[in-house]
């Protein structure tokens, strides 16, 4: 053998042992000889990746954001326009501007995905799609909800597994869109004629109309969502604008306050409001019996005691959830249906129903606030002079889940620190009660007033009541149980009423807005009761002409109005005298 091939092959020899001296190139190498045994096991591995990315990111541009359109049988058999588009660009581009595009516009896809599972959501739980502008300061409430109604460790494991989710969504779609993307610039040839074909079939399925079962061939869903979240930006920006200007109008805003509310001079003047007390609960199959039941029981004891009632229906500006946008709502007369005009209009000098009270000088002004566990500086647009929050009403008895104490305690409290106190003047009163805030599990029941002490009779009823685990998955449970939340509601109010009204007590009650869609239905109305209850009748016949329905329950036709007419309504009943205020 010459000399120069044994060097060669000694040389090669050596290579070879000191490459498999070191543990990397030692793994590197056992890895490459085992796929080297089992091709068809690595080609099946990487058809099954690209297939699953395929699927992913035709998921992702298909996904719906709404649960009830989420029906695989037919609206994920589409063709999206996005993904022909796509393609073209990934054919055309060069090498490394293909995969920076495929890597963003992965992340892109990914972050749609996200906004889609938002609008889902806030659609079930409050009627509307996610706000990109505004909704993000409410994702601390939704933790504080799952705490206290599923426990800390459980809002930790969801807090934690939303940020996982997040980055393996966004991850995980990019590199699906990369992978794509070097598959089609692997097959160039075969993949411009199938994205030529793909595009003909759009076309005619787009010009002709072609549907399957109702729903289009061709899509366009993730452009139409972009453009929709576009128009969503522009009209929250321009709202703002336009709403700072309408906050300044006040057709009572100029009224000195001895022109107004006249007719209730005198009167101890009580504003409720009942969390989650809507339309459903009077006329929905499953809770409608037991609650109109009550309603009537207790118009009846109520008409015992010497008290009357009016009943009719508001428009909520909110559904489902964010109560104080019904609150201010009511009390402004302005329709305050998202967090910036709220902001907007508590940093104004718009005058509040409570206010106007304040304003006469004739009357103390006090709220019972249990579901308020920090600084409460919208205390100042209400026109309180005092209120009480969860942490200042001697409360030693357990939470109700998000509820901080029942309502029969809360009402209880009312009276011991502010109601039966001698003043100069009569009192006004702002409480908002939350027993029958969702989860509805467990619920408190009525016991004896007068062994209410300090709430710690509470404890054996929340025990032995459902876990909200019992029935936050179940629609029929959480009907029922929302049924009797509002029964017990109703129940502790005009109790308190009965027991410690006198002949110059006027009782509004209201809901500040319906159920979530599991309990209230993907179609409910944002329609809320409202009631009036006084014994001196002169109270009632100054609304006679509202045409509301006697006692507590309204009738199906009983008027509707939105809840932003009720103020200058109220307002006029009572003999206040207009003057205008024009910004």
């Amino acid at each position: 053998m010459p000399v120069f091939m044994r060097v060669r092959q000694q040389s090669d020899t050596t290579d070879t042992g000191t490459e498999g001296t070191s543990p990397e190139g030692g793994l590197r190498s056992r890895l490459t000889s085992r796929l080297d045994r089992h091709p068809t096991a690595v080609r099946n591995a990487q058809w099954t990746i690209t297939v699953l990315a395929a699927v992913l990111v035709l998921g992702a541009l298909l996904l719906p954001n709404r649960l009830t359109t989420l029906q695989a049988d037919r609206w994920f058999t589409r063709i999206p326009v996005e993904a022909i588009i796509g393609a073209a660009v990934a054919l055309v581009l060069p090498r490394r501007p293909r995969l920076v595009v495929a890597a963003l516009s992965g992340a892109a896809l990914g972050a749609m995905v996200i906004l889609n599972i938002l609008d889902m959501e806030f659609v079930q739980y409050l009627g509307r799609p996610f706000n990109v502008v505004l909704d993000w300061e409410l994702l601390p409430d939704a933790q504080s909800y799952i705490a206290d109604s599923m426990g800390k460790a459980v809002e930790v494991a969801a807090t934690i597994g939303v940020f996982v989710l997040i980055f393996v969504v966004l991850g995980v779609m990019a590199l699906a869109m990369v992978r794509l993307s070097n598959l089609l610039a692997r097959n160039k040839q075969i993949a411009t004629r199938g994205t030529l074909a793909a595009t003909v079939v759009w076309v005619t399925c787009s010009a002709l109309g072609l549907q399957i079962a109702g729903v289009p061939l061709a899509s366009d869903r993730t452009a139409g969502a972009l453009a929709v979240q576009a128009v969503r930006v522009r009209d929250t920006l321009r709202d703002e604008a336009a709403f700072q200007k309408v906050a300044k109008v006040d057709e009572f805003g100029n009224t000195p306050g001895s022109q107004l509310l006249p007719d209730l001079r005198g009167k101890d003047m009580l504003f409720t409001f009942i969390e989650s007390y809507g339309r459903s609960a009077i006329e929905d199959p499953v809770e409608a019996p037991g609650v109109d039941a009550t309603l009537d029981a207790r118009t009846k004891a109520l008409a015992k005691a010497g008290f009357h009632a009016k009943s009719g229906w508001l428009t909520s500006a909110t559904y489902g959830g964010s109560s104080w946008l019904g609150h201010s709502t009511t009390m402004s007369g302005l329709w305050i249906s998202n967090q910036q005009r709220y902001r907007t209009l508590m940093a104004s000098d718009h005058m509040s129903l409570t206010e106007a009270f304040k304003k006469t000088g004739a009357w103390d002004t006090v709220g019972i606030m249990p579901g308020v566990q920090k600084s409460w500086p919208e205390s100042k647009f209400y026109g309180l002079d005092s209120y009480r929050n969860a942490f200042q009403m001697g409360y030693k008895g357990p939470k109700f889940s998000w509820s901080t104490m029942p309502d029969q305690y809360a009402l209880q409290q009312f009276q011991n620190l502010e109601h039966s106190k001698k003043r100069n003047k009569p009192l006004m009163s702002l409480v908002i009660l939350t027993s029958s805030h969702q989860p509805w599990a467990p619920i408190p029941k009525m016991v004896p007033w007068n062994d209410l002490g300090d709430g710690s009779i509470f404890k054996a009823i929340q025990k032995a009541g459902n876990k909200p685990s019992d029935i936050i998955a179940s629609s029929p449970k959480s009907q029922a149980e929302y049924g009797k939340s509002v029964q017990y509601s109703v129940t502790a109010l005009t109790q308190w009423l009965e027991r410690y009204g006198n002949d110059n007590t006027v009782l509004v009650f209201l809901g500040d807005h319906q159920p979530i869609a599991r309990v209230s239905g993907n179609h409910a109305s944002r329609d809320v009761p409202i009631s009036i209850v006084a014994k001196d009748p002169k109270v009632l016949d100054k609304i006679d002409s509202w045409g509301w329905t006697d006692g507590l329950r309204p009738a199906h036709n009983a008027p509707v109005w939105k809840m932003s007419a009720f103020r200058d309504k109220f307002l006029t009943a009572y003999g206040s005298t207009p003057h205008p205020k024009k910004g």
